[in-house]
């Protein structure tokens, strides 16, 4: 059994040099994979060194069918898996099919949008007459769906096995870059050995996602980005951070949605947090980069062939900078930018693209911080060489197939001509479109419902509107367990040291006009708030029962916590506040530049759609404004 191969293989006198063919076959169907046989030998062994023994005695993986017909009648499908508990293959090879990697299991960071891309990525090859090999493993996805490809194999997104496949099927090359950061981590290496990646070279993936090798590379073409120092020491950081002034923000390399990433406010901070980059990322470098307070950010979502910029898009963050771009709210076009602002950013990628000779999907994020006397700065803060999560609703919203475009420059056929989608967006764009981040934190006991820059939200939200204030309020009460407050009920805000007191006012005073009594946590924030008539609530967040029996006293029905300092602990009043809105099903605003959309929104509604009230003033709660479908904003674009 599993236990005993596993003590044979531990031996100390067990060397992969005495290692017996029979003796790897049996832990090969065992399911031992090559990195963890490596790991129990004697004398250090590594994966390849495993792989090269095996290949030796003429083990590989036999590929199989999965039948989808029990067994009643003959299956000739091609939904195919690889396993060592055969000793014949169902299928033949020899079609040498396009290989295109997915994003494995649905997690906070890796969802249906990468499916999509997946899924575009094979019509695309499809269309150009290519064979197609999907790899993935989560039965959720529609890549996974083995009418959409020639061939579907239902497996790990390993080295090994992506390597396996790759081999029996004699792939005429793979795509890394539409999987998400999975595939990502393993371009390199597959690279180095032999595995023909296509777009971007694997060394320029690698150069982007090592933010040491990256910011070189920004500092070379002459493209700004916040000061930055590759770790040391914690003494290192700490006199970088002295200098730079805190907040300061902690990337480690190689992940997937900002894991490990953190703002920090001072030095026990900063400790805490270079410590955890260091144990999520330990083969890497970690970057501390200054933080910049007040500013916004903007993501570019684009594509590229032999480095030279075919199409591009750039959504406006409605959150400050500091909030994971999975998290944060996207406007599309954006809202607040001036022509020579999108002049910039398009500049800015094109040096990228040519920088890192990009031949394919590619996204950035860069910092937007605003200047009294001139144009706001422009500094670029990350860039992923792969399709983004928002690559789907760019492409809706567009009406532009990016992964389409990026898949003709992958494989180097019927590229599209270059075009800029943003020029002139205030005029040409009769509609607004607004992705706003769906969280699932009734279903994560004691999890912070806090934005910051490591990403929380399990999906996503997108509507149109004919101005950013419809869009963003109907992708909002599209969101589950959003709504407006009752009428007569109570609004509870919260607020902090780092909360502008000029949106907290605001916010209160919107909600209060509407009739709405307000709540606040402590005098300090009535104070800050400044109205007459609001009342100071303090809540007994230990005795559960005390709690609800206060909520329901008190009538709260909507929670507003404008806090942007990410606390210590679970004493904090703000977490507590924030967890008991999840808890007791009240609708949450966690974000202060989301709460001053939302009561612009709300200030911005025509009269005469009213079927309820909204506190004192009418209005439909449920579909504030006429419903429209995608293809008729689109025509509203042509037309116009």
């Amino acid at each position: 059994n599993i236990c005993e191969v596993h003590r044979a293989l531990k031996d100390p006198h067990q060397t992969l040099q005495n290692l017996a063919r029979a003796q790897l076959e049996t832990a090969k169907r065992a399911g031992f994979s090559d990195a963890h046989i490596a790991s129990l030998l004697a004398n250090g062994a590594s994966e390849d060194l495993v792989r090269g023994a095996r290949n030796s005695f003429g083990l590989r993986p036999f590929v199989k069918r999965i039948d989808t017909l029990a067994g009643e009648f003959p299956a000739p499908t091609n939904y195919l898996y690889t396993t060592y508990n055969a000793a014949t293959d169902d299928v033949t090879f020899g079609e040498r099919g396009t290989m295109v990697l997915g994003s494995g299991v649905y997690r906070i960071g890796s969802s249906v949008e990468f499916d999509w891309c997946g899924v575009s990525a094979i019509r695309a090859l499809r269309q150009l007459g290519r064979r197609t090999v999907m790899v993935n493993y989560n039965p959720e996805t529609v890549s996974t769906d083995f009418d959409e490809c020639d061939r579907l194999y239902f497996d790990e997104l390993s080295y090994e096995r992506v390597r396996d496949i790759y081999e029996l099927e004699q792939a005429a090359g793979v795509i890394v870059s539409v999987g998400g950061q999975l595939p990502q981590n393993i371009a390199l290496r597959l690279h180095n050995n032999a595995v023909r990646v296509l777009g971007t070279s694997p060394h320029m993936i690698d150069a982007a996602e090592d933010r040491h090798r990256f910011s070189q590379i920004l500092d070379r073409i002459g493209v700004d980005q916040p000061a930055w120092k590759e770790l040391v020491s914690v003494e290192d950081a700490e006199a970088f951070a002295d200098s730079v002034g805190y907040p300061v923000l902690v990337r480690p390399s190689y992940v997937l949605s900002g894991a490990a990433m953190n703002v920090a406010y001072d030095r026990h901070a900063l400790r805490e947090h270079l410590g955890l980059a260091a144990a999520v990322s330990p083969e890497h470098p970690v970057v501390v980069t200054k933080f910049i307070l007040g500013a916004r950010e903007l993501d570019i979502d684009a594509v590229a062939h032999n480095g030279e910029l075919i199409v591009h898009a750039v959504c406006e963050h409605v959150e400050d900078a500091g909030v994971h771009s999975g998290d944060a709210s996207l406007i599309l076009p954006p809202a607040n930018l001036s022509q020579e602002v999108m002049d910039r950013v398009r500049e800015i990628g094109r040096k990228v693209a040519s920088a890192f000779e990009i031949s394919g999907p590619f996204n950035m994020q860069i910092i937007m911080q605003p200047q009294s006397d001139s144009e706001p700065l422009l500094k670029v803060i990350e860039c992923n060489l792969r399709a983004s999560r928002s690559f789907p609703f760019v492409s809706k919203v567009t009406d532009t197939n990016f992964v389409d475009a990026a898949t003709r420059a992958i494989v180097g056929e019927a590229v599209p001509e270059p075009r800029d989608l943003m020029t002139n967006t205030g005029k040409n764009w009769p509609y607004t479109a607004i992705k706003v981040p769906q969280f699932s934190w009734t279903r994560l006991a004691g999890a912070d419902p806090f934005l910051g820059v490591e990403m929380s939200s399990t999906g996503e939200v997108a509507c149109f509107g004919k101005t950013p204030e419809e869009a963003y309020l109907v992708s909002l009460l599209s969101t589950n367990g959003f709504r407006l407050p009752a009428p007569g009920k109570s609004v509870y805000i919260g607020v902090d040291d780092l909360t502008d007191p000029r949106i907290a006012q605001k916010i209160a005073n919107h909600f209060a006009a509407a009739g709405y009594p307000i709540l606040t946590d402590c005098e300090s924030t009535r104070d800050i708030i400044n109205i007459k008539d609001a009342r100071v609530v303090k809540l007994d967040y230990v005795n559960r029962h005390a709690l609800r029996d206060a909520v329901f006293d008190n009538n709260i029905d909507f929670v507003v916590n404008l806090a942007k300092r990410r606390p210590d602990g679970k004493l904090d009043s703000n977490y507590n506040m924030r967890r008991m809105a999840v808890d007791f099903a009240i609708p949450l605003v966690n974000d202060q530049r989301c709460a001053e959309m939302l009561v612009d929104a709300l200030d911005a509604l025509p009269s005469g759609t009213s079927t309820a009230l909204y506190g004192s003033q009418p209005l439909n709660i449920e579909t504030p404004v006429a419903v429209k479908t995608w293809r008729e904003y689109l025509e509203m674009r042509n037309v116009d």
